[in-house]
């Protein structure tokens, strides 16, 4: 089981007080300590380039990559080029399956559907997984990091115990607790990877928890500024991990699917924090990584998402001077040939 994070205890235990009953909430975690995961304070970035059909480009080099940070170039520090499943082998991929919110016939599915892409190649894996499981007791690794597809497959198919959504049908309080369950694993899922190098790609199968985009939540002003630091604290740990978080699923789109796109401007301050900005869409694009439309192929969707790993940039900046906490940053990189396009971390919060 994976230890606790401790910054967002506070929050999800008060948050139905918070969003409904209007109580002040209680004091705001602690502020993030860094602004990257480099003992000398750089930014690191790993970057996926496109072309205009979606396919990824290698070969580039560093003069290729313009970064731009609240629009001013800055200098990039290092660069290396990943264009092979083996030049990285510190790379891996957590697959989790989120039976939280999910019903029961569709956690099946996705089961079935993620053990169809453990099989592939004879159940050889390019890049090391491991396997973790969300249900209403919290989420456990299943398998650690392996590359035997096989193996983890069929320690994926015995499991079927805890198939439940977690109030699914309890109307506003079921989404909050949903809410709650799914927010403080992923911090947890981030913290415990933090101690970890490498690159991480963190596919989360299922449409995600909800979003909580509700008018009569009006929360006092000390829960206003822990929910802007629970999206610092989030936002900060998963950057320093490593981690690009992908949300792919399986069935069909839903009226609610693309919601998320409303929510996709960053937190600048303490009065525009809202859950809406948690959403696991929102966190996907934010880390640079992939929302995938859901369809019947969720293998397919899988195999896509974890070609990124093969082809990639990984560069680190020194960030400017910040004048006070948690200024946030834009993050821009352009490439210097035409119809290429750059995928990563969308910004940053700076610290003193």
């Amino acid at each position: 089981m994976i230890k606790p994070m401790r910054l967002g205890c506070v929050f999800y235990l008060s948050f139905a007080v918070w969003a409904y009953a209007q109580q002040p909430a209680p004091p705001a975690p602690d502020q993030p300590s860094a602004t990257s995961s480099s003992a000398e304070g750089r930014v690191h970035l790993n970057i996926a380039v496109t072309d205009k059909s979606g396919r990824l480009v290698s070969g580039l080099e560093l003069q290729d990559f313009l970064l731009k940070d609240n629009n001013v170039p800055q200098k990039i520090v290092s660069f290396r080029a990943v264009d092979s499943p083996t030049a990285d082998p510190s790379a891996q991929v957590i697959l989790l399956l989120d039976a939280v919110n999910l019903d029961a016939p569709a956690a099946k599915r996705t089961r079935d559907e993620m053990a169809k892409f453990l099989r592939k190649n004879g159940g050889h894996l390019a890049h090391p997984v491991s396997v973790f499981l969300l249900t209403d007791e919290g989420a456990k690794v299943l398998l650690q990091a392996s590359v035997d597809g096989n193996a983890l497959a069929a320690q994926l198919e015995q499991t079927e115990s805890g198939f439940r959504a977690l109030g699914r049908g309890a109307g506003q309080y079921g989404e909050i607790e949903r809410f709650e369950s799914s927010v403080k694993w992923m911090a947890k899922i981030a913290n415990a990877e933090s101690k970890r190098p490498g690159r991480k790609l963190l596919l989360w199968t299922g449409p995600g928890w909800p979003l909580l985009d509700r008018p009569d939540m009006n929360p006092s002003d000390k829960g206003q500024q822990q929910m802007f630091n629970e999206i610092v604290n989030l936002s900060t740990t998963l950057r320093e991990a490593q981690i690009t978080v992908y949300s792919v699923a399986v069935g069909e789109p839903e009226p609610g699917t693309y919601l998320y796109e409303g929510f996709l401007k960053p937190v600048k301050t303490v009065g525009k924090a809202n859950p809406s900005e948690l959403g696991l869409k929102v966190l996907a694009v934010q880390t640079g990584g992939r929302v995938m439309s859901p369809n019947n192929d969720l293998a397919g969707q899988i195999s896509r998402c974890v070609q990124d790993i093969d082809s990639y940039y990984a560069i680190t900046f020194d960030p400017p001077r910040a004048d006070g906490a948690n200024q946030y940053h834009d993050l821009k990189v352009e490439i210097g040939k035409p119809g290429l396009t750059a995928r990563t971390n969308t910004g940053y919060y700076n610290q003193p």
